[in-house]
């Protein structure tokens, strides 16, 4: 058996990995009301610098509040017209979209997705982790310390 320094003696010869889309992993991290499925990570292909998937939002639904800690976030809309929704000036802000359209989502923004159609939204997602950071929370906006009350 060849080791793995032998097989691919540089960077320059490594395969390309390939993943079909009736291949894509449930076991990412969640959040309510959507559905996370992994192509392109650590564990699917060995990314060391990204993660790449998509995100279905049924008819009807929307996500619970999330954030993706310290990684960028790129949405390509596929299908449907997801509203994506964050805080600004502590007020909620609605982006409208549709297919073709594209959002960005910066580190730590809290943000949900909500698909208001009768048709399933479906999104491509690009990340600068190669993991699915997903951090769920009570709210888009800053919870007041509550102390141990």
């Amino acid at each position: 058996m060849t080791g793995p320094d032998q097989a691919h003696p540089d960077d320059w010869h490594q395969p390309l990995r390939h993943v079909r889309a009736g291949e894509l992993s449930e076991e990412t991290a969640q959040t309510s009301g959507m559905s996370r499925r992994e192509a392109i990570s650590a564990a699917t292909v060995g990314a060391q610098r990204l993660w790449m998937g998509e995100t279905r939002v049924p008819p009807h639904t929307g996500s619970g509040d999330h954030h993706h800690g310290d990684s960028e976030t790129a949405i390509h809309v596929l299908r449907g017209h997801p509203v994506f929704v964050f805080a600004e000036d502590g007020a909620e802000v609605r982006l409208q979209t549709g297919p073709g359209d594209y959002v960005f989502v910066p580190p730590y923004a809290p943000h949900r997705e909500e698909n208001l159609s009768a048709e399933e939204a479906v999104v491509l997602i690009a990340r600068s982790s190669q993991e699915a950071i997903v951090v769920n929370l009570p709210s888009l906006l800053p919870q007041p310390d509550r102390g141990d009350d």
